[in-house]
Order: structure tokens, then C-alpha cells, then sequence
């Protein structure tokens, strides 16, 4: 990473810090990895509004440096899970971020959305604890919060989880480099270079929620299997091919030929899943039965609406905001249905990370 000028820092010996940061939606897809959580793929996502996480993270700074210590409560609950995870996490980063050896930390964090169901709630918890600790970082070290702070948030977020580093923007955001891509880098994403039509600013994301329960396989295991798999390196060529297909697609507006890539790349992903070996499937019976409600829906009324699919069984209904009334009546009386409990979340394109102090 570049390194950032500072100027007179602060002692600070106690304090918290807030922040909210979004879950993102891969339209071309991350799949594979090499290293220390490098992409073997560029993806491209849209950071979303309403499914977020907001974390507090409060510190105390130690007599003397060394060690790793905090506590992690989700939703008012100490989680095990979580805490180790964030300890691996420290362990990878303490040489290049040695303000995790100088607090006792004590991290309070809530999702807006069900845990470990495939809507990337390790990208907006991971990418929400960065934040605050780049924040103290800089508060410490007295740096500007400006592009290299995110920059520098993202270079951490991607360690602590790949996808974590496209939750600290907002927008169209893209990860991994691509030789159409401007300043596109494998160690962090960046905001999507060009601009894109305005129809992809306000986009709509109807997530229903098919199974809320936890994955049966999470998505580090299948990015594991990736290395051995048998289509990998024609998979990564796909996903560099249709990602230089939506540039163009992209800044004309084309939402049927947005669409029509965005879900040959969530079926290619669920296909890769299903060819792995060993196999699996993280799909429902109601996860294949909205989706072919959707292609009749298409058909039958010519109505730009399409999906994708995350690391797991629920469906991403994207569409444009044009269509918002019409479409979210058939959400409400023809998808609901084959929902846990009737259950799914309107979404948007969101703005981004948000400090509250």
C-alpha cells in the first residue's frame, strides 16, 4: 500500500467509533482466489442501501503494546464465531496495521438482514469493523480521510474477507484487475471509473428471502474448491469477457443486455458449485421455482425485470426504479409466496459507508 502523509496525530486513550456500511450485490461474480485473498477473477457489484451493518467498535488503549484482545457482540449476544474470525483476520494484518496490538477492543455490531444466508453480511461486517479501525488509525497517526483512506480501508477489508473490500463504496464498484478497467487493482476495489447511465444509479434490488437460515457451505469453502476444479480458468476468462461486455452495455442504458449477463453469470455461479468436487448445491426448490416465475413474468409483459444469485438460495430481483410499482406488485403476489414467511426486502443502489461518530 502507498504510504499516507501524516501530520500530528492524538493520544487517545479511550473512545468508540460507529459505522454503517452496506452489503454488495455482485453482477459479474468473485469466484476463486489466490494468495492472501486475491481475486482470481475481476467482479463488478452494486453496493446496496437497506441491507447494511452498523458496528460500534469501543477501545481502551493498553499500558504496553502486544497481543490481540476483543469482544464481539452481535445483536447484544457475545459471538464466538465472529470473534474468531476478526482474530484470524488480525493475525494476518499485524504487522502492516500494529494498532490492533495497542487497544482492547470491544466490538457491537447489528445486520439489517439475516446472518449467513448469502447477502454478503461478512462484506458489510468485516468492511463496518475496518472502518473504524482505519478511523482510529488515522485519528492516531493524524491522516486525511480522504482516497487513501478508503483505499486503505478496502486493502484491509478484501484481507478480512474478499468481497468486504467493494462495501466501502457506494455505487457500481469494481475489484480486481482488468485491462479495460482504469486504476483496477487485485489488493483493492475501486469506484467504477466510467460513468454509468443514470438508470443504474437508482436501481432497484427486491432480495426474497428463500432460506434464512445458514449456508451449507460457506462461501471461503467454495472458493477453496476452486482450485481444483475442472472449468476454472474457462470461468475466469467469462467473467473478464462479460465484465468488458458491460462497459459498454453499462453507459448506454441497455437494461436487457445488463440483465441478460448479470444472470449468466449468478447461473454460471450455481453451476460451478454443482461441478465441484466434491458437489453441492445451495439452491431451494423455491429458489428455481421464482426464478422461472420471473422468465414467465419477463415474457408475458416485456417488463425489464431480471435476478441474480449470491452464495446461497435467495434471489436478487433487479429492476429498474421506472418499473418499481408494477413490479413490486408481482413481487407481493406472485414471488412472496416462496419466501420464509412471506418475507423479502426492497433495496436500492446505495451511496456508501456512513460514519456516525
Amino acid at each position: 500500500m502507498q504510504q499516507i502523509q501524516t501530520i500530528s496525530g492524538k493520544n487517545i486513550l479511550e473512545g468508540n467509533y460507529t459505522w454503517i456500511s452496506p452489503s454488495n450485490i455482485a453482477l459479474v461474480k468473485y469466484w476463486g482466489k489466490h494468495g492472501n485473498q486475491m481475486p482470481a477473477n475481476p467482479s463488478l457489484s452494486f453496493s446496496l442501501s437497506e441491507c447494511f451493518t452498523q458496528s460500534t467498535l469501543e477501545f481502551t488503549k493498553k499500558d504496553k503494546p502486544g497481543g490481540l484482545n476483543i469482544e464481539v457482540e452481535l445483536d447484544g449476544v457475545p459471538s464466538a464465531s465472529f470473534k474468531e474470525k476478526i482474530l484470524t483476520f488480525f493475525n494476518k494484518v499485524i504487522n502492516d496495521l500494529p494498532i490492533i496490538t495497542e487497544y482492547n477492543f470491544k466490538l457491537k455490531t447489528h445486520n439489517s438482514f439475516p446472518h449467513s444466508s448469502g447477502i454478503a453480511s461478512s462484506a458489510s461486517g468485516m468492511s463496518a469493523l475496518v472502518l473504524c479501525l482505519i478511523t482510529l488509525e488515522a485519528d492516531t497517526e493524524g491522516y486525511e480521510k480522504g482516497d487513501e483512506f478508503y483505499r486503505r480501508a478496502s486493502y484491509f477489508s478484501r484481507i478480512a474477507s474478499g468481497s468486504a473490500c467493494r462495501s466501502i463504496y457506494g455505487g457500481m464498484v469494481e475489484w480486481g484487475r482488468h485491462t479495460e478497467i482504469p486504476e483496477s487493482h487485485d489488493m483493492y476495489a475501486i469506484p467504477y471509473p466510467f460513468e454509468p447511465h443514470p438508470v443504474f444509479n437508482t436501481y432497484c434490488d427486491t432480495i426474497l428471502l428463500i432460506h434464512e437460515g445458514a449456508k451449507s457451505l460457506s462461501s471461503s469453502a467454495g472458493h477453496e474448491l476452486m482450485h481444483r476444479h475442472p472449468f476454472a480458468r474457462q470461468r475466469f476468462e467469462e467473467a473478464r469477457h462479460n465484465l468488458s461486455k458491460l462497459v459498454s452495455i453499462i453507459r448506454a442504458g441497455d437494461v436487457e443486455e445488463f440483465g441478460k449477463i448479470v444472470e449468466k453469470e449468478a447461473m454460471m455461479l450455481h453451476a460451478l458449485m454443482m461441478c465441484s468436487e466434491p458437489p453441492y448445491v445451495l439452491m431451494k426448490p423455491n429458489t428455481l421455482a421464482s426464478i422461472d416465475k420471473i422468465w414467465q413474468y419477463r415474457r408475458e409483459t416485456k417488463t425489464p425485470v431480471h435476478f441474480t444469485l449470491d452464495a446461497g438460495a435467495n434471489v436478487h430481483v433487479l429492476y429498474p426504479a421506472a418499473h418499481k410499482v408494477e413490479i413490486e406488485q408481482f413481487i407481493a403476489a406472485e414471488l412472496a409466496g416462496f419466501c420464509e414467511n412471506k418475507k423479502y426486502i426492497c433495496d436500492t443502489v446505495g451511496t456508501g459507508p456512513v460514519f456516525l461518530g
